[in-house]
This record gives C-alpha cells, sequence and structure tokens, in this order.
C-alpha cells in the first residue's frame, strides 16, 4: 500500500526539526506512524510530505478520522487504499489539494 517509508530520523532531516519535534507531530496528529519492517521501526508514509514540507491538509483530515474511531494505523490503511469514485487514493487527493472531499468521505466513516 505505502510505497515508500521514512524511519524518524529521516523524517526530523526532511523537515529540520529535532527528533523530539517529529515525536510531537506524531503524538498531536500532524503527522501518522507506523511499525514497519523486520525491525518494528516507527515510519512516516513519504506521501506525507511535499516540497520539504508536511502536506497542510494532513493534520485536519487525521483529526477527523481518530473522531470516527480510526487508529494511526488503521487511517493510514484508509488514506492509501484505493477507492474507484474518487478515482485513486484518499492521499493522492489530498496532494491534489482536493481536502473537503476526502474530509468529507472521512465524517461518513464515524456514521
Amino acid at each position: 500500500m505505502v510505497s515508500e517509508w521514512l524511519p524518524l530520523p529521516d523524517v526530523s532531516e526532511l523537515l529540520g526539526v529535532s527528533i523530539t519535534r517529529v515525536h510531537g507531530y506524531i503524538n498531536d496528529g500532524t503527522l501518522l506512524a507506523a511499525r514497519v519492517g523486520e525491525r518494528q521501526i516507527r515510519c512516516v508514509p513519504a506521501e506525507f510530505f511535499m516540497d520539504g514540507a508536511i502536506l497542510d491538509s494532513l493534520k485536519g483530515t487525521v483529526a477527523v478520522l481518530v473522531d470516527a474511531g480510526y487508529d494511526a494505523e488503521e487511517a493510514i490503511v484508509w488514506l492509501f487504499t484505493p477507492d474507484e469514485s474518487l478515482p485513486g487514493r484518499p492521499v493522492d487527493a489530498l496532494r491534489e489539494g482536493r481536502k473537503t472531499e476526502i474530509r468529507r468521505r472521512a465524517q461518513a466513516l464515524g456514521w
């Protein structure tokens, strides 16, 4: 599903912030992370970044998914699962600036 994962130190370097700040982004819902690979290292999908910054629309979308009862891993799965009605994946729509449509769909998950 996720084509590229970035370990937290790589996220820190990409954003030019401390690793502590990256943990803060995960804790406050600005970013989502999952344990991946053999060693179960916490990583963030690379597609959550654009032009060296976190996607602007990600935090609000994560908040809507959390309100709908999703945990971080479930939210990542939802964001990266192709949806024929979009078409494409919700994360791609966010990257294209279509956050309203994606948040509307995420809100419907809670009902």
